[in-house]
């Protein structure tokens, strides 16, 4: 839709599911729980129209003009180019010789709406923030005078060409679907919080006449500064061509199992128990890319940043140097505190605005921790990994396997879901643990299907000859070959 027609709120992510901004010149309602942000994305609202030029009036039936400049203030905003118009209950209320603190509502309710829409015709705003319906609702005392009151107010706006928000915080005791029928269109705020962790926000358009926004949930933070909407990741909408490359690792055997190396644009699942150096063999994939010169970017959810650089250092990989020159960007993510939208958003800034090419994500296990339910999960994955194939980045996913030697157990299965699996495994062998590493699956080109000797010291990763005279080291307890034929033979 062209900018002309819309009403930018000012918040990007929003903008963006409405295709722009709201259609100008309606009336919306704007629904959510008390403390959600509802003032706040009403004031962001006023002040990109103030930006733009344009006249913003904010009627408070609720806050003061105090209270709400404290609002933008938290926010770093200058709020004095939004006028500000209170229509409250006063302190003469109290000395009222009535048995109740108000006036009658019949009379009250009139006053209050003539005073606010004699203020709107000496404003005359393009945009108005009306907080909020809950009075007007309690005033009204039925839901026929309620429902008449809102119809002309839809009116009255309409013939004044106003974009208007109406903002409700749903305290009524049943949900009065009938107040979403009159409004041109609908957003609900919803705040939910987790057994454990912070609150978390998302947001949706239950309707817009006339335009095909971008519906579902999307997830929403309140940061200083205002509302960040991350919208729902739709890898459909990035279709484009890959080019047909090999990603090499930077160990040549390594990259030999895997005929040449990953392919662009494809996903790879490290699989393996905890300290079988699945974090340093993904951690190589971001090392040998930035020593190549191709950005890359690390997703690290259970260990510590300074950890990470101790110990990739002492494998010979200069990880610390590379992220302090901005060739590999790595970040912590804390997942009490992460959103799974907000992590989408989080790798699409890498992918389009850091233009990484390889991206590695340990662990999904932390990634688990912040989707609330697996199904849900499997959803986020999925449509992350689309969207990286279709930018051609090369995915390395990390995935800690429960157990130590023998048979391993996972939470979820995500294996399906990997374009190549890379299998770690402990076994004992002359009276030593030691690694192995084979190459389980790799999608659209020939493996190595042997199973190796996977060492680590401070010169690398080294991957040695197959193991061919030992037998079931998948199981973590060989045998040897010829020992099994000597006893077949007696």
């Amino acid at each position: 839709m062209p900018e002309r027609d819309v009403a930018a709120t000012g918040i990007e992510g929003l903008d963006h599911i409405l295709l722009g901004g709201f259609p100008r010149n309606h009336v919306y309602l704007l629904q959510g729980d008390p403390g959600v942000g509802k003032t706040t994305l009403g004031l962001q609202f006023l002040l990109e129209g103030v930006k733009k030029g344009e006249k913003g009036l904010y009627l408070t039936l609720s806050e003061t003009a105090k209270e709400l400049h404290a609002v933008a203030a938290s926010h770093n905003w200058d709020a004095s180019g939004v006028d500000i118009f209170e229509q409250l209950v006063g302190e003469e209320s109290l000395e009222d010789e009535d048995t109740t603190v108000f006036y009658p509502a019949e009379v009250e309710l009139g006053q209050t709406v003539k005073a606010m829409l004699a203020e709107v015709d000496r404003i005359k705003p393009q945009r108005v923030v009306l907080d909020s319906l809950s009075e007007i609702r309690l005033l009204a005392q039925s839901t026929l005078r309620y429902r008449k009151q809102i119809l002309a107010l839809k009116q009255f706006f309409a013939n004044r060409n106003v974009t208007v928000l109406m903002l409700d915080d749903r305290t009524a005791e049943v949900n009065d679907l009938q107040l979403q029928s009159v409004p041109h269109g609908v957003v609900e705020l919803e705040r939910y919080t987790p057994l454990y962790g912070a609150a978390r926000r998302r947001m949706q358009l239950v309707k817009v006449r006339g335009l095909n926004f971008r519906d579902g949930y999307h997830d929403f933070n309140i940061k200083t500064g205002g509302i960040v909407v991350y919208p729902r990741l739709i890898a459909a909408e990035h279709r484009r061509h890959v080019e047909q490359d090999r990603v090499p690792s930077g160990v040549a055997a390594l990259d030999d199992m895997l005929g040449g190396g990953i392919d662009r644009g494809t996903s790879t699942l490290v699989m393996g128990p905890a300290g079988s150096g699945k974090s340093a063999l993904s951690t190589q994939y971001a090392v040998g890319a930035a020593q190549r010169g191709e950005p890359a970017a690390m997703f690290v959810f259970e260990e510590s940043l300074s950890s990470l650089f101790n110990r990739s250092a002492s494998l010979g990989m200069p990880l610390r140097e590379l992220s302090e020159s901005g060739k590999i960007h790595v970040r912590q993510i804390d997942p009490a505190q992460l959103q799974p939208g907000e992590f989408a958003s989080l790798v699409r800034d890498a992918v389009e605005r850091d233009n990484v090419k390889v991206i590695v994500i340990d662990s999904l296990n932390g990634y688990l921790n912040a989707v609330p339910e697996e199904r849900f999960l499997l959803l986020h994955l999925h449509e992350l990994l689309s969207y990286l194939g279709q930018a051609g980045v090369a995915t390395v996913l990390v995935f800690a396997q429960h157990g130590l030697v023998g048979t391993m157990h996972s939470t979820v299965d995500v294996s399906y879901l990997a374009d190549s699996v890379i299998l770690l495994r402990f076994f004992e062998a002359r009276g030593k643990i030691r690694k192995a590493v084979s190459i389980v699956k790799k999608r659209g080109g020939l493996h190595d299907t042997s199973i190796r000797d996977f060492t680590m010291s401070s010169a690398g990763l080294a991957i040695g000859e197959p193991l061919a005279d030992l037998r079931g080291v998948l199981t973590g307890v060989p045998t040897f070959e010829n020992i099994v034929k000597e006893i077949r033979e007696a």
